[in-house]
């Protein structure tokens, strides 16, 4: 699968890390903090994972522009589907629109594309927790174990995960997991970095369970 050479190049210049896991008893859903622009930081403490609704989280890595508008719609539209069919979206029909709505943002006559992607969660009415990964040029795929979409800090979350993620890991497990993915991302990656959120989703609802916030100290050398 290819994308635009444009495209492709604006999504690897990005400066973001967030990741998802899933678990045998819910998925973990997390983000830094740090928003740049170029070479800049010009943002240190934004959330990059939040509610769509009551049952749905969104994390998101691109253009900042279109990851605040793009949970806007998605919520409204879900909302209207909701009134229309009297019965709640499911997580795949969530994540179906919301990769519609990224195809059309790319391919609809513009100056300046959608440029951004976003793995997206949730819970069914049957208490099932299912995760999304909806890249850029508008695919929508199932994640089985974990993904980190196109941030800047994929390398090196991917590359953690695969070595210590495991099937049927608990939540508890994939809290702790995340940390350390998301450690090896602001360590490494110049694009991320001043903090972490972690958020899970299982039957029993939506919770963050991870705020920190990472500081930078100047310490004398030792003579």
């Amino acid at each position: 699968m290819e994308m635009d050479a444009e495209l492709k190049n604006s999504i690897l210049k990005t400066g973001t890390t967030i990741l998802g896991i899933v678990c045998k008893d819910g998925v973990i859903m997390a983000s830094d903090r740090q928003i740049t622009a170029g070479n800049l930081v010009v943002v240190k403490n934004y959330a990059k994972t939040i509610p769509i609704n009551d049952y749905l989280l969104i994390s998101f890595t691109g253009m900042v522009s279109d990851a605040q508008r793009v949970p806007k719609f998605l919520a409204a539209e879900l909302k209207l589907k909701e009134l229309k069919s009297k019965s709640r979206p499911s997580v795949k029909q969530a994540a179906s629109l919301l990769s519609n709505m990224s195809y059309q943002g790319i391919r609809q006559p513009s100056m300046i594309p959608q440029q951004a992607g976003f793995l997206l969660g949730g819970f069914n009415e049957d208490g099932s927790a299912e995760l999304y990964t909806i890249e850029p040029a508008g695919s929508v795929v199932k994640v089985e174990d974990y993904d980190a979409n196109f941030g800047s800090g994929m390398p090196y979350v991917l590359g953690l995960l695969e070595r210590l993620y495991k099937k049927d890991i608990t939540v508890e497990e994939a809290i702790k997991l995340a940390i350390e993915a998301l450690k090896s991302s602001t360590q490494r990656d110049t694009g991320s970095g001043y903090g972490i959120d972690i958020f899970t989703i299982t039957k029993e609802g939506i919770k963050k369970v991870v705020e920190q916030e990472i500081k930078s100290e100047f310490k004398d050398k030792a003579a």
